[in-house]
């Protein structure tokens, strides 16, 4: 089964300094048809205005991935990480037992783009923790590169759930396939672009859920930046 959910049919809140969308009920946006798609809770497309940003604020067991689309985001935190992440750049941080952490665009002119993804973790109550790695637009480009997963395999952030995250860049004939496990879902998000997922074109900001299929295939790109997420 293939569940296709459009841009347009997502939650949005304009709070001046920041335009969300929100694929999953956050916030006052609530929809009890999308809660939540396994451990995945949260996929927030940020636009954060010059000069502002998320004040320090805490939060508890929960895996929160940022992945930078355009500009740069300033972070600092309780565990005194701080850092500037930009395109290519994935940053996990691990909430367990409690953290506080505040996100900043520090730039004069420039908006920052980015996606926040939570994921429930498969364990609470453990240590906080927190890194980042780079992925170039390369080591992506016409393949699903693998940039989390339970286990840190290939260089990927290592996120306390039994998931796996993965990012592809794709143009033209440039094309990839996933096969998904007996029991396992799949979530594909189009960060940008236009692409077909098994056949059904999804553009930027469309999203597909996937269950009870063999493996999803990735075809016709156009400009397209994708998100896939492999679930229980």
């Amino acid at each position: 089964m293939i569940e296709i959910r459009r841009s347009e049919e997502r939650g949005y809140a304009d709070h001046g300094w920041l335009k969300s969308y929100h694929s999953f009920s956050f916030a006052d946006y609530y929809d009890p048809q999308h809660t939540q798609f396994g451990p995945l809770r949260v996929i927030n497309e940020d636009r954060v205005a010059p000069g502002m940003g998320f004040g320090t604020h805490g939060h508890r067991d929960m895996e929160i991935i940022s992945y930078v689309l355009e500009g740069e985001l300033a972070h600092k935190d309780s565990m005194g990480n701080g850092s500037v992440i930009r395109p290519g750049d994935v940053q996990r941080m691990s909430a367990g037992t409690g953290v506080r952490h505040s996100e900043y665009n520090h730039a004069a002119h420039d908006t920052t783009h980015f996606l926040q993804i939570w994921i429930m973790p498969n364990q609470t109550g453990i240590e906080p923790g927190y890194e980042e790695k780079r992925f170039d637009a390369e080591d992506k480009r016409g393949r699903l590169r693998l940039v989390a997963s339970s286990d840190g395999a290939e260089g990927s952030v290592l996120v306390h759930q039994d998931m796996r995250l993965y990012a592809g860049l794709f143009d033209g004939d440039e094309s990839a396939t996933l096969a998904l496990q007996p029991g396992r879902r799949a979530y594909v998000y189009v960060a940008r672009g236009r692409i077909a997922i098994n056949g059904q074109t999804l553009e930027t900001g469309d999203a597909a859920k996937l269950e009870s299929v063999d493996a999803l295939a990735l075809t016709q790109g156009e400009g397209a930046e994708v998100l896939v997420f492999d679930l229980p």
